[in-house]
């Protein structure tokens, strides 16, 4: 194989063009350059590539069939380039994103609208799950950046960045109203039947500790996977559930649920972007990021 792909150009054009003097102009090179070119490169290949006629030149039965190579690769070169171009002015690409649904819901959505309106041709890919699995896909590469909720443990190598403060509540229904208004002890749930989300989620981890250092262990009679789901199950009188209060807030607000008050509230939780410093980002998503972050803009320099 001839090593100078500029060859390959050269006899693309020319054959391409069906002559030398237009292969020159296009090229922008003298025509003995041209000439002393494909002559190289028929020496280097052992073959005749073309033949002259009045009107130019034109291909031998070995020239086309090596044409077809050439031209399938340069083209292919030449739409690679395009196609980088195109991610680097943001025409096309895709970002890739780790976030439950609770993040998504109430952080994530706004911006996506946002990007999507600037961007219309980027791709966004949305790798849902609780945050270990989130932190997993970062890890994998399989994701530009996650976004989760506190408290969670993350390789050294995570940048992470709070943007949203969050709280859990407990929320009953009518069975329940005649809680409402008091001042309770979480010794109470082991009395109660209780709705919490599925174990490793950063919502459930985080309220087992909490109630644990309170001395206080509760076996849910109900495990689900959604928030959206503990708030129906509550509405049922099916129990006690947990949640982050934006899920319970409009059912809240109707009289549907009622918020139980403890004597002491439970520390507020974050909304974190996260991405790992050892990982490649794709241009959208840096751009994304960088959309994110305009309201935090100087800590924005650690996910460069």
């Amino acid at each position: 194989m001839n090593g100078n792909l500029e060859y390959y150009k050269v006899f693309y054009h020319v054959a391409s063009l069906g002559s030398i003097t237009l292969a020159a102009d296009k090229l922008c090179i003298s025509q003995p350059a041209v000439s002393q070119t494909i002559r190289q490169l028929e020496q280097s290949l052992d073959s005749r590539l073309f033949l002259r006629t009045p009107k130019g030149v034109r291909l031998t039965r070995e020239g086309e069939v090596f044409y077809d190579y050439v031209k399938a690769g340069l083209e292919n070169i030449w739409n690679g380039e395009t196609v980088l171009k195109r991610m680097r002015d943001l025409d096309t690409g895709e970002v890739r994103i780790g976030a439950s649904d609770m993040t998504l819901q109430f952080y994530l959505l706004p911006y996506l609208e946002q990007f999507h309106e600037l961007y219309p041709g980027i791709k966004v890919t949305v790798s849902n799950g609780p945050t270990p699995e989130t932190l997993g896909f970062l890890y994998q590469g399989k994701i530009d950046f996650g976004v989760v909720s506190t408290p969670f443990e993350a390789r050294n190598q995570v940048v992470s960045t709070d943007v949203k403060e969050i709280r859990n509540v407990f929320v009953a229904g009518e069975k329940f109203r005649h809680l409402e208004g008091k001042v309770l002890d979480y010794e109470i749930l082991k009395e109660l039947p209780c709705i919490f989300l599925e174990k490793p989620t950063s919502t459930r981890i985080f309220m087992d500790d909490y109630l644990a250092s309170h001395n206080v262990v509760v076996e849910p009679e109900f495990e689900l996977s959604t928030s959206d789901m503990i708030v129906q199950f509550a509405m049922r009188n099916l129990g006690v559930g947990c949640v982050m209060s934006e899920f319970a807030q409009a059912e809240l607000e109707k009289g549907n649920l009622i918020e139980l008050k403890f004597r002491e509230e439970m520390p507020k939780r974050h909304f974190s972007l996260v991405t790992d410093k050892k990982l490649p980002m794709s241009t959208a998503g840096n751009r994304l990021l960088r959309l994110m972050m305009n309201d935090i803009s100087e800590n924005y320099e650690e996910y460069k």
